[in-house]
């Protein structure tokens, strides 16, 4: 059996943090660099984190982040609430787990999984929208085990939670501080760049009847 556990941020679906705080505060983000900074600023703060874990209400998160970094309230709250609507998946990428789905219903030894640092209000939105989510045999959401990546505890909890063997399960994220804890714990691991990389890395770790998909498009 062969355990192939996607991250969802970044790798499945896209993330475009500068993007969207460019069209939040265009106003801040007017010189080159400056989108980059705040959007470190955000979503790499300790209070971010602590919101993926799901210690940290959004009305919190919202408040001290507009607080602390001058920024509109209103204009932040649009942005942080509307996160999860946003999010859509990666037309390649996608086109590699539909793949890999088929060979499992066609009774390939390769089970679906999903690691992800996602707070619980995006959790739910995506859930919602999403029915191929479905396809997955199981997963984890940061903000549902108030535990986060790179905790090697949240790989272990999915390991323990679905018997996964480490030697048979391969992690794909696109942080390769991620990766690299999977692959302490005795996961393989693919740092992922686009959806022709991962196609070719997953074509070369022994999954049964997997071969890389003609892509025509690549992660965004």
């Amino acid at each position: 059996m062969m355990n192939v556990v996607f991250d969802f941020g970044g790798v499945l679906f896209g993330w475009q943090p500068q993007q969207l705080v460019a069209q939040a505060f265009p106003d801040q983000t007017r010189v080159p660099g400056q989108a980059q900074g705040l959007a470190k600023a955000l979503f790499g703060h300790a209070d971010w984190h602590s919101f993926d874990r799901g210690t940290l209400p959004i009305d919190a998160v919202i408040d001290r982040a507009a607080a602390r970094l001058g920024l509109d309230h209103a204009a932040l709250s649009t942005l942080v609430q509307g996160i999860g609507e946003h999010l859509e998946p990666a037309t390649g990428v996608f086109d590699v787990l539909s793949q890999l789905k088929q060979l499992e219903l066609a009774g390939r030894a390769i089970r679906l999984y999903f690691l992800s640092n996602m707070s619980v209000p995006y959790a739910r939105t995506l859930e919602r929208k999403f029915e191929f989510l479905q396809w997955f045999d199981g997963g984890i959401f940061s903000g549902d085990v108030k535990l986060i990546k790179p905790e090697p505890v949240i790989y272990q909890r999915l390991q323990a939670r679905y018997g996964l063997e480490p030697g048979q399960t391969v992690f794909i994220d696109d942080l390769l501080g991620n990766v690299q804890v999977a692959q302490a714990l005795g996961w393989q691991g693919i740092h992922f760049v686009s959806a022709p990389q991962l196609a070719a890395a997953l074509s070369s770790v022994g999954l049964d009847g997997f071969e890389r998909p003609d892509l025509n498009a690549t992660a965004h």
